[in-house]
C-alpha cells in the first residue's frame, strides 16, 4: 500500500499475493521429506543391491541367505528393508509373499520385488533378472542426472539473459533510437 497508494496498492497487493501464492512451493511435512529422502536412499541402492542379489542367488544360496547376506553388505535404508524380509525367509514365509510385500510397503522397491516375485513364480534363475534390472536402474538413474544438469544449464540462462538484455537495449537499441529522433526532430 506504501508503494501505490488507494485502489491501485489494493489490486497490486492482491496480485503480489496471488503470484505468491501460487509461486511457492508448497510446505512438506517432515515426515513426508523424510519419506521422499528415503526413497531417493533406496532408488540409488537398488542396482547395487540387484547386483549383489544377483550375486549371492547365483552361487546357490537360498533367498533368505542371499537377502541377509545383502543386509550385512550394504548401509541403511536397504538394510532394514533386506533384514525384515531375509527374517521372513528364514520363518518360512512364502518367498512370493515376502517379495510382494517388500514392493508394496516401498514403491522405490517396487521393481525389485516384480523381479523376485518373477523369477519365484515361473523357477527361473534370477541372476540374469536381476542383472538386468541393476543396468537398467543404472541406465535410468543416469537419464535423470543429464536431465538434471541440462535443466540447471538452462536455468543459469536466464540470469544471464536478464544482465545482457538491458546491456543489449541501452547499446543498441537507444542509440538507434534517439539518431532517428534527432534526423526527425532535424526535418521537422
Amino acid at each position: 500500500m506504501a508503494l501505490a497508494p488507494g485502489v491501485p496498492g489494493v489490486l497490486v497487493g492482491a496480485l503480489a499475493a496471488v503470484l505468491l501464492w501460487r509461486g511457492l512451493p508448497a510446505l512438506r511435512s517432515a515426515l513426508a521429506r523424510r519419506a521422499s529422502s528415503e526413497s531417493g536412499l533406496l532408488l540409488a541402492q537398488l542396482p547395487l543391491t540387484a547386483d549383489l542379489l544377483a550375486a549371492f542367488l547365483g552361487s546357490s544360496a537360498s533367498p533368505a541367505q542371499a537377502a541377509q547376506a545383502v543386509a550385512r553388505t550394504i548401509g541403511d535404508p536397504m538394510r532394514t528393508r533386506l533384514a525384515a524380509v531375509s527374517a521372513e525367509l528364514a520363518l518360512g514365509a512364502p518367498s512370493v509373499a515376502c517379495w510382494e510385500r517388500l514392493g508394496a510397503q516401498c514403491p522405490a522397491l517396487a521393481p525389485l520385488a516384480r523381479c523376485l516375485v518373477r523369477t519365484s513364480v515361473s523357477g527361473a534363475p534370477p541372476a540374469a533378472a536381476l542383472a538386468g534390472l541393476a543396468v537398467s536402474q543404472r541406465a535410468a538413474a543416469a537419464r535423470a542426472a543429464h536431465a538434471r544438469v541440462r535443466r540447471a544449464g538452462v536455468l543459469a540462462t536466464a540470469p544471464l539473459g536478464l544482465c545482457f538484455l538491458p546491456a543489449f537495449v541501452l547499446i543498441g537499441i537507444v542509440p538507434v533510437l534517439v539518431g532517428l529522433a534527432a534526423s526527425f526532430g532535424q526535418r521537422l
